[in-house]
């Protein structure tokens, strides 16, 4: 069994480099009987007659790159074993801790490690802490699904073109892990977080910080229990928030006459209040603070999570957090690449993040099924000439009174011209508004269902017109109405993937959950292969991290 190294971090790498992992091929007699005793978690026993041939030495060659060579030290542990286990979390569930305890505890996951009945794991959860903080310094967690892809591709059939990719991409809402708070509430937070760290260095109670620095009264486990004022009374709640404001103040000077070693830390959660305060809070005539009217557009909405933000999935599904995009195989049934955006964010701007990594795999864009709010994306925007958008078109309601809707007006793309139903021409330009003039439409015999305009009738012109002109008449035929549905294989590759990472968020950070949404992704892929290869069942939940 490899002993734990020790690290040092120069530069994003680790010194010393791992020896090759080359488990056994063959199951033993042992392995044989744990895999028949596995009936429903499957993907330990595809790991583990796959795992070979998922981490290759090529594979691992690039895993090694996070380490620097060095002469002294014992070998790290493979990061082929460090990166198998990140995958089995991902199928399991386990945090660090319980991942650390399976490796003894639970004969599955030892199956899966080549440790089978080890009294002792074969490294400690610093060393998991680090891997995966150095795979996600050096992007190299996107390979892990990099790696599922090639493994589908190596041997697929010829009636799949090797480069030809019809795909679908879609979102769904992941709740922060943060808590959410009132603007009284994030200002109390971070008083007490700030206070809490000079306490801890200076070995002294809290309580005693708080009396000393002087904000004593928003320091308790309910500051507005501890305020107890009357919250519905506008007066009261003036007077919390300049209580509030006050005792931020009185932290910030008393922490700045403090010597720490924490200083940057400190001023860095100071810093969280100057922008909670200037996103929530303004000053009346009469110099009191007061609450904004509104909400910022950007607006903070946790301490702990800097980048999870408010917003909606649709008109009646309201997100604190993220949101998770999936770029779907229609083919393979894999999934290619992911992203994630804050929830605040408008889906079209991950297509950027989806792009970037597409183009790391040998595969060329050909089709591509959207839903509306990817529109507006750089992807569709600049899209070559031989890519083909799939999307349900805006509907083209009538007017107001009844009104001829904007499809009755003509455009002439070849000319530049939009023709009325009364045949009078205007040159047009994508993303413009056209105004007929009212010496047009005021003599004109179908004013009456047209316009009730003194100025005459206007068409709005959008950027894209042309795609979605073509969009609204292809979904009048059967065919086109056939290939709007074969999007609806992305979401049931979005309903898998929540089942294995779940409605809310692991980690804090917009990074941090991307590696999460990755190694998910590496679940479903694996289990896609499994049901290719072996003809197993769809993907089934297991009870938790050990037996």
């Amino acid at each position: 069994m490899l002993l734990e190294a020790r690290f040092q971090e120069y530069e994003g790498s680790w010194y010393m480099r791992p020896v090759m992992w080359e488990p056994p091929e063959a199951l033993s007699a042992a392995e044989q009987a744990v895999v028949k005793r596995i009936k429903r978690a499957k993907l330990f026993t595809f790991l583990r007659r796959k795992r070979r041939e998922l981490f290759s030495a090529a594979f691992q060659e690039e895993l090694a790159t996070l380490y620097k060579e060095s002469e002294r030290g014992q070998p790290p542990v493979p990061p082929a074993k460090l990166a198998l286990v990140t995958i089995v979390q991902a199928y399991t569930g386990a945090s660090d801790d319980e991942a650390i305890e399976a490796l003894t505890m639970d004969r599955r996951w030892q199956l899966v490690l080549d440790c089978l009945d080890a009294e002792q794991a074969p490294f400690g959860k610093g060393t998991l802490v680090r891997f995966r903080q150095a795979l996600i310094a050096r992007d190299l967690d996107r390979r892990l699904i990099e790696r599922t892809v090639e493994l589908a591709t190596a041997d697929e059939a010829h009636e799949v073109n090797p480069r030809h990719l019809r795909a679908a991409l879609d979102s769904s809402p992941l709740w922060g892990v943060a808590r959410v708070e009132d603007t009284f509430n994030l200002l109390g937070h971070v008083v007490r977080k700030v206070l809490g760290m000079l306490a801890r260095q200076q070995g002294r109670e809290l309580a005693a910080v708080a009396h000393e620095a002087g904000a004593a009264a928003v320091t308790g486990s309910s500051l507005k229990a501890a305020l107890d004022l009357d919250w519905d009374d506008p007066e009261q709640q003036t007077l919390a928030l300049a209580t509030v404001l006050d005792a931020v103040q009185a932290v910030e000077a008393w922490a700045a006459a403090q010597a720490t070693d924490e200083s940057p830390v400190v001023q860095a959660a100071l810093a969280t209040a100057h922008q909670i305060e200037t996103q929530d809070i303004t000053v009346t005539r009469e110099g009191q603070p007061a609450l904004i009217d509104g909400v910022a557009p950007d607006r903070r909405i946790a301490v702990e999570d800097a980048e999870m933000r408010h917003g909606r999935k649709s008109k009646s599904l309201l997100v604190d957090g993220y949101k998770r995009h999936v770029l779907h195989d229609l083919d393979r049934k894999l999934i290619l690449a992911v992203g994630v955006t804050p929830a605040n964010v408008p889906e079209a701007t991950v297509t950027d993040q989806i792009t970037a990594d597409l183009a790391h795999q040998p595969f060329h864009l050909g089709e591509l099924h959207i839903d509306r709010a990817y529109l507006s994306s750089t992807l569709v925007r600049e899209r070559p000439p031989d890519l083909h958008i799939s999307c349900k078109a805006w509907p083209v309601r009538s007017g107001k009174d009844g009104h001829f809707p904007k499809t009755v007006f003509t455009l002439d793309w070849a000319a530049g011209t939009i023709r009325c139903p009364n045949d009078v021409r205007l040159p047009f330009q994508p993303g413009a508004t056209i105004q007929f003039p009212a010496s047009s439409c005021t003599p004109c015999p179908l004013r009456a269902r047209c316009t009730s305009s003194t100025h005459g009738r206007s068409v709005a012109i959008h950027p894209d017109e042309r795609l979605l002109q073509e969009l609204r008449e292809r979904q009048q035929t059967p065919a086109g109405r056939a290939k709007l549905r074969e999007r609806v294989a992305v979401e049931h590759t979005l309903a898998h993937v929540g089942h294995w990472q779940g409605r809310r968020a692991r980690y804090c950070g917009r990074r941090k959950n991307l590696f999460d949404l990755r190694r998910t992704a590496v679940v479903q892929n694996l289990h896609v292969l499994m049901a290719r290869q072996h003809d197993a069942p769809e993907p089934t939940t297991i009870t938790g991290p050990a037996l």
